[in-house]
């Protein structure tokens, strides 16, 4: 087999992860893009690793660590997401930074009464 048609699909992978960062202003979809770049370059590292004249040479590692490094960014990044959209109300990662709308306090009627 030859090592063309792993790296075409790499390749492919790779657009369009690298589109889905540039062009997207939603900031999970800039996660799934990022996502994508990631597995494009797993696939080229077991692609290398599989046609190798050197047998130490081992892609399956390093992409090991790559999975692991994206799953504690994936962690990390839906954290700050979270965060932001519970202060914004939005992901917008363009949007001028608007304050989610305080929630309204009713009226205090009575004098007398205690709030706890």
């Amino acid at each position: 087999m030859s090592p063309a048609l792993p790296l075409l699909l790499a390749a492919f992978l790779a657009g369009i992860g690298t589109y889905g960062v540039l062009a997207r202003r939603h900031a999970v979809l800039m996660l799934i893009g990022i996502e994508l770049l990631l597995a494009a370059a797993g696939l080229i590292l077991v692609t290398v690793g599989q046609f190798s004249p050197d047998p130490h040479a081992s892609g399956a590692v390093l992409t090991l660590f790559v999975i692991t490094i994206a799953a504690a960014e994936i962690v990390v990044a839906l954290a700050v997401i979270m965060a932001m959209f519970r202060t914004r109300g939005e992901v917008d990662l363009t949007g001028e930074a608007q304050p989610a709308a305080p929630e309204e306090q009713p009226a205090n009627s009575g004098a007398g009464t205690v709030t706890r």
